[in-house]
């Protein structure tokens, strides 16, 4: 943006707690609410008085999945290790969803946070988007004493080291600038169900995953993680919580 918003012209986000939620139902109450964003945009294209706008809304969704991987629409199946008996016996669900990215874990533990953002009252880049949403968890593990980056050529957020370790996810996808999926954010999360992909359909040697419980040595409260990742999306995507 060529200046700064003024406050009170601020965009606004519905912010929502979900607690644990299913991937399925957590998936089609995204797509829900991103059809709306969509249907009201091409709605407003259409008219000519403005009485008859479509307030277009904003979401962050923040939950925790139960076992789950999912695979994006660039994404090879073969980075899935498990049979479907295999699965089934560890109680582990599979999705083939269409965000970006290749294959990733989904469970307790961990922080998955879904903006459903129309970005034409942010920013149109795809870009700065992405990259935005790593900032949001890089300016979080620096509240903790973590060092994390970026490594050119992977999405996600990275603690640099031997080997370079991945703390968090990120998959998005979006229509008409209104957007869908998010990140996963690794906190108390048990690492060993990563063990059965090829996580984001990265093998090298010197690449493997990691959470912030695991780098502090100890368990971390996820409500305190949650405050303090909303506190940083609301400074850099400069938007009012309501």
């Amino acid at each position: 943006m060529s200046k700064e918003k003024d406050h009170t012209s601020l965009p606004l986000v519905e912010v929502q707690h979900l607690g644990v939620m299913s991937y399925a139902e957590a998936w089609a109450y995204q797509q829900k609410l991103q059809q709306e964003g969509v249907a009201a945009r091409s709605h407003n294209r259409k008219i000519t008085d403005e009485a008859d706008r479509i307030e277009l809304k904003n979401y962050l969704l923040f939950c925790q999945h139960p076992h789950v991987y999912t695979l994006g629409k660039s994404g090879s199946v073969d980075h899935l290790l498990l049979s479907e008996a295999e699965m089934a016996e560890r109680k582990v669900e599979y999705f083939k969803i269409n965000r970006g990215g290749d294959i990733t874990y989904h469970g307790p533990g961990q922080i998955v946070a879904y903006p459903i953002f129309d970005l034409e009252q942010f920013f149109t880049d795809v870009h700065r988007y992405v990259r935005s949403l790593e900032e949001v968890v890089i300016a979080t593990l620096a509240d903790y004493g973590v060092v994390a980056t970026r490594i050119k050529g992977f999405t996600g957020v990275w603690l640099e080291g031997s080997p370079n370790r991945k703390i968090c996810a990120i998959g998005v996808h979006m229509s008409r600038w209104v957007t869908l999926h998010g990140f996963a954010f690794n906190i108390n999360t048990d690492l060993d169900y990563f063990n059965h992909i090829v996580p984001c359909g990265i093998d090298d040697a010197d690449k493997s995953v990691t959470s912030l419980s695991t780098e502090l040595g100890k368990n971390v409260n996820i409500e305190e993680v949650k405050a303090k990742l909303l506190g940083h999306f609301c400074r850099i995507f400069n938007f009012n919580v309501f």
